[in-house]
C-alpha cells in the first residue's frame, strides 16, 4: 500500500470542502440530468448524513431505455456515472423526481382506464341505424343484409 506525506493541511481542508459543496452543473449538464430525473433513472443520497452543513448530494445516473435514448440526447460522461452534486441543483433533481413520477403515475391510471376496444370500433349512431334495420328486416319477413 503507498502512503501519502501529509505536506500542507490547508490544502487538504480546501480540498474536502469543495467536495462538501458538490459541483455545480452547468445548464445544459443540469437539464440533461433533470430528464433522467424526470424519467426516475437518478438514484440520489445525501453525501454526509452526519454533517448538518453538507447539503451536496451523490448522484448516479442510470442510462435511459432505448427509446429514451433515441430521443434524448444525454452526454456519456453523465450516464452511468457518480456525481457529487450541488444541494441546491440536488433539491431541484428531487422536485423534477417527484413531479415525474406523478406525470407518469397519471399516465398510467389514464391509461388503464383506456376503452380502445370502443374507440377503434364502435361509431355511434351506426349501432343504432344496424339495430333498427334488423327490426324492420324482422317484421317485414325478410334476411338482413350481413
Amino acid at each position: 500500500m503507498k502512503s501519502m506525506k501529509i505536506a500542507n493541511m490547508g490544502e487538504i481542508r480546501n480540498e474536502l470542502n469543495k467536495y462538501k459543496k458538490g459541483r455545480k452543473l452547468d445548464i445544459h449538464q443540469f437539464n440533461q440530468v433533470a430528464r433522467q430525473a424526470w424519467l426516475g433513472k437518478l438514484v440520489m443520497q445525501p453525501l454526509d448524513l452526519e454533517d448538518p452543513e453538507c447539503k451536496a448530494f451523490l448522484v448516479f445516473v442510470q442510462e435511459p431505455e432505448e427509446l429514451a435514448q433515441h430521443f434524448l440526447d444525454t452526454d456519456q460522461e453523465l450516464l452511468g456515472g457518480m456525481h457529487i452534486i450541488d444541494g441546491q441543483q440536488a433539491e431541484a433533481l428531487v422536485d423534477i423526481m417527484r413531479t415525474g413520477v406523478e406525470e407518469r403515475a397519471k399516465l398510467y391510471e389514464d391509461l388503464s382506464r383506456s376503452d380502445f376496444y370502443f374507440r377503434y370500433f364502435y361509431k355511434p349512431g351506426n349501432d343504432d341505424k344496424d339495430q333498427e334495420q334488423q327490426g324492420d328486416d324482422a317484421t317485414s319477413g325478410q334476411p338482413s343484409e350481413e
